[in-house]
């Protein structure tokens, strides 16, 4: 019973303190202006930024998929990881220079200035039809069951699920289980519209700031406690066991078989890596907020620098749990185990309010980006072009309260998928090839035209579905099964080549009448961080660097059979 106590109320303790804190910071913003509201005033500096951007990226899906991932293939899936430090360098110094310049609040905004307003449509409508059926009902149903598990919900109701029938599916549930999946769905989905709705972005960045420092805390915590679970005397001869019990784990160039070949570094994985920090509106609208283009490039470039050391939390648990417990557990089951056995009691109700902080964050920042993308893309431009600030964000409050009760029901709905985060993956796809090419090619050439860029977000978006729903499973029994990850991934390099060589071509047979020439508009001060060039060089050396040392680390440091047969003998049971 104390044991319980101490869990709840210092779960209570740490979500609450959050709540009042973000509260305390932000009770005298701007909420009633559209700049206020969705773009926090631009007032954001470097160090909100960074942390909104960071907790805005990691949740449920990466603390447990990525180190599911790292226990099954090794380090190689760091590439989620290291290679998105190189994306926010070319976001730094590439993409945010011209987003601020144009003094825009959503990509599409940017997509109309460039190209037109139907452009602008179609991206909108893509954008919230993605959110708002795929991304937020899945934030909540894998958070909802995560947080379920870390708390152990059952134990402290003191309740048992009811049987299931035998000849039930395995991932069946009881009525027990169910109804405190709903729960955990809605209280989540609440809080988190709160913040969203009612707070606006600055609410949403600095709650994902306070966060985001609990949940690099709590990572460290577990990386700590599962290293002394390997060899409690001493940290680096846990990491020199570790090593010499899997020295196959440490190798960062996946084969064929693994979720990241090596050879799809440089095409899906990258595009895919490239789209979700430069042009994905739910990562980046916090940097449109950006006090000055100086203050956004220390946040992103300081997001870079995180997201390089981002794998102690999100890659190395999972090999620690699998040289803790070998086979013996499912890979999405590895960092919650690890999790279980390895945290003192005391502290799990801290860690549990750190994983509600990480899913709120997810949460409120895809529901806040979605609101911004319906109030300024559709209401304001499709609806009514005359309507004042007032009204606009009022539409914004009432479409993200819609939203956020849609997304409650149908994320329950979500029970017996056989992969979520598989099944996630796969939809991203559907849209982040087609509007990073765009953006791209919107970028890079003056002469591109309208009817171009609209085309190839309407095929693309059409030819990845065909590829994914139609051909994929016809191939499923075929001598050649295309249902890999090799195949997705260099899928989605193809696709992206012939849509910006489509566009290209436009621009040379049909291009705009005029020369595209970009406005500053004034909103912010354009004056670069002097250091953001050498900072991001020194992120780019350091990227390779890391890929460089864990491909020739089995021959720097060489492990016989006797000394990786006695570090294996010495695993914890």
């Amino acid at each position: 019973m104390l044991e319980t106590a101490i869990i709840l109320g210092s779960f209570i303790f740490f979500t609450a303190l959050v709540g009042f804190i973000t509260w305390l910071l932000t009770r005298k913003d701007d909420h009633d202006s559209s700049a206020g509201y969705f773009l926090a005033g631009r007032t954001l500096t470097g160090g909100y930024i960074a942390g909104s951007l960071m907790l805005t990226n990691l949740s449920t899906e990466q603390l447990v998929g990525l180190n599911g991932a790292a226990f099954r293939d090794g380090i190689c899936v760091m590439a989620w990881e290291v290679l998105a430090g190189a994306s926010l360098v070319v976001m730094a110094l590439y993409f945010l220079p011209r987003y601020l310049k144009s003094g825009i609040a959503t990509v599409p905004e940017f997509l109309e200035e460039r190209f037109g307003d139907s452009t602008r449509a179609i991206t909108s409508l893509i954008f919230i039809v993605a959110y708002a059926g795929i991304l937020l009902p899945i934030i909540l149903y894998t958070g909802a069951t995560g947080l379920t598990g870390i708390l152990d919900v059952k134990g402290l109701l003191g309740i048992e699920s009811a049987e299931v029938a035998a000849s039930a599916p395995a991932d069946a549930m009881g009525t027990a289980d169910y109804a405190i999946l709903w729960g955990a769905v809605w209280l989540i989905g609440i809080i988190g519209s709160l913040y969203a709705i009612f707070g606006g972005l600055r609410t949403v960045a600095v709650s994902d700031t306070l966060n985001g420092f609990g949940l690099l805390v709590g990572g460290f915590l577990i990386l700590f406690f599962g290293l002394n679970a390997i060899n409690s005397e001493s940290i680096f001869g846990a990491v020199e066991e570790l090593y010499k019990a899997n020295p196959e784990k440490f190798n960062s160039l996946g084969g064929p078989e693994s979720s990241v070949p090596v050879s799809t570094l440089f095409t899906g994985v990258l595009l895919l890596n490239l789209f979700y920090w430069c042009t994905n509106q739910q990562i980046i609208q916090r940097t449109f907020g950006a006090s000055s283009l100086k203050e956004g490039q220390k946040g992103v470039l300081l997001a870079g620098v995180l997201k390089i050391l981002a794998p102690l939390i999100l890659v190395i648990p999972g090999l620690i749990a699998f040289h803790l417990y070998g086979d013996t557990i499912a890979n999405d089951k590895a960092y919650g185990t690890l999790v279980s056995n390895v945290l003192p009691t005391w502290l799990a109700g801290f860690f549990a309010a750190v994983m509600v902080g990480a899913i709120l964050s997810s949460f409120n920042s895809a529901l806040n980006s979605t609101a911004t993308l319906f109030s300024l893309g559709v209401y304001k431009q499709m609806l009514h072009p005359t309507a004042t600030d007032e009204r606009v964000i009022h539409a914004g409050k009432v479409f993200g309260t819609i939203l956020a009760i849609v997304s409650m029901t149908i994320a329950p709905l979500l029970v017996g998928q056989d992969s979520i985060f598989g099944y996630l993956q796969k939809m991203n796809g559907l849209y982040f090839i087609p509007i990073f090419s765009v953006v791209l090619v919107g970028m890079l050439s003056k002469r591109a035209p309208k009817i171009a860029a609209d085309a190839a977000l309407i095929f693309g978006f059409i030819a990845i579905a065909v590829f994914y729903f139609v051909i994929q499973p016809m191939t499923k029994d075929a001598a050649l099964d295309l249902n890999q990850p090799f195949y997705d991934f260099h899928f989605l390099g193809l696709m992206f080549a012939l849509l910006v060589g489509f566009q290209l071509l436009m621009a040379q047979i049909a291009p705009r009448e005029t020369p595209y020439e970009q406005k500053d508009a004034g909103a912010v001060d354009m004056t670069s961080w002097p250091l953001a060039k050498p900072l991001g060089i020194g992120l780019i050396v350091i990227v390779f660097g890391i890929y460089a040392f864990f491909a020739s680390i089995n021959t720097i440091f060489p492990v016989t059979p006797a000394e990786s047969a006695e570090a294996s003998a010495a695993q914890v049971d």
